[in-house]
């Protein structure tokens, strides 16, 4: 029979050898041979998340480029001109209403010609003046007043023919700064309908001017006739050198 103490010492020796047995397996690195291709788990998740990493920058690189893209093309539509320019028919509307300005009668709008002209027929009137000159005088003064109201009238018809011009010029006007693609083609046709309100107040200002003109004239004219008449009823009324007698003869040879 085998001593108690031999049997407990024989138990703790292979329970040594046992654990000297199973301890590299515990401490030996996580690695894995296949056909002779060593696999490492730890390198692969590293190289893995490299690799994701790395397509993220790219992805990255790739939405900044974009961007950039989308920004010169932004760019490129708010420096665009705007393809539709109403300038040469606003300006033509404006040269008709200035010819028929300058075609005013007898009295232009020129300030040393109507000083002169009014020294001439609308001051005072002379008193030494023949009563032919007096009438001619008079007459003159209603040409100038019945060619002022001419004048207006030709002005407002000139104004009226514009209406339907500029009605076209605000219709284009207003498609174009609806369509407009970027800042600088909504400014432009902002501008353009500016200068087309412009215009419209170019036309105002003319008929005004021409009513205003055809109003003085014709206030004018009263005035010189009211002077008019007092010379004229002064002349009347002045006492003359009356009859005088004189020789008569009825018959030849008495």
């Amino acid at each position: 029979m085998i001593p108690r103490h031999s049997r407990a010492a024989r138990f703790a020796a292979a329970l040594l050898a046992a654990t000297v047995v199973t301890s590299p397996l515990m401490v030996a690195p996580a690695y894995a041979q296949f056909g002779g291709v060593v696999f490492d788990p730890s390198n692969y998740a590293q190289n893995v998340l490299t690799a994701a990493r790395s397509l993220q920058q790219i992805t990255n690189q790739i939405t900044s480029l974009q961007n950039e893209a989308q920004m010169l093309i932004n760019q490129a539509r708010n420096l665009a001109n705007l393809p539709y320019s109403s300038l040469q028919q606003l300006q033509q509307s404006v040269q008709r209403t200035q010819q028929l300005l300058h075609q005013a009668q007898n009295i232009a709008y020129d300030v040393q010609q109507i000083d002169q002209i009014f020294q001439q027929k609308y001051a005072n009137i002379s008193m030494s003046a023949s009563d032919a000159q007096l009438v001619a005088d008079a007459r003159s003064r209603w040409q100038n007043t019945v060619g002022g109201l001419q004048d207006a009238m030709r002005v407002q018809a000139g104004v009226v023919g514009n209406i339907d011009t500029n009605r076209t010029q605000m219709s284009a006007l207003v498609g174009a700064s609806q369509s407009a693609t970027g800042a600088l083609q909504a400014t432009q046709a902002g501008n353009q309908l500016l200068a087309l309100q412009a215009q419209q107040l170019a036309d105002l200002t003319a008929v005004v001017a021409a009513n205003g003109r055809a109003q003085a004239l014709s206030d004018a004219e009263r005035a010189a006739a009211a002077e008019q008449g007092r010379e004229q009823r002064r002349r009347f009324l002045t006492p003359g050198t009356g009859y005088q007698p004189g020789n008569a003869k009825m018959f030849h040879g008495n």
